[in-house]
This record gives structure tokens, sequence and C-alpha cells, in this order.
């Protein structure tokens, strides 16, 4: 098994373990999985301003898709 295949697995490890104590704060879990809830939804909001920067620097670069605007 290559080093990408085991990175990959931790990484989906630690999605699947950070949604489940989302759903197990939301429901009035533990200290520890409130702060690991707290945890996941910052580096999720991150990701996804990443993301959204991410996709407006590249829609301005002259690319072929098919997006319409918002009217």
């Amino acid at each position: 098994m290559s080093v990408t295949v085991l990175v990959l697995v931790g990484v989906l490890l630690l999605v699947v373990g950070g949604c489940v104590c989302v759903v197990w704060a939301s429901r009035g879990g533990p200290r520890w999985v409130r702060v690991v809830s707290s945890v996941t939804l910052g580096v999720a909001e991150v990701v996804g301003a990443l993301a959204r920067s991410s996709g407006k620097s590249r829609s301005g670069s002259g690319s072929s898709s098919s997006s319409s605007s918002d009217d």
C-alpha cells in the first residue's frame, strides 16, 4: 500500500470522525466532543472560503465554462 493511499485514508477517517462529533455535539455530547465539533466546523469554514476564492480566481481566467449569472 502506498503512502499516498495511507494519507488519504487517514484524512478520510479524520473527516468522518469530525462529522460524527458534530452530530454528537448537536445532541449534547461531552465537552471534548463539542471542542472537536467546533474545530471541525472552523476547518470547514476555512476550506469553504479557500474553495470560493479559488473558484472566483479561476472563473475569471477566460475558461469556457457554461456558468450563467444569477439575475
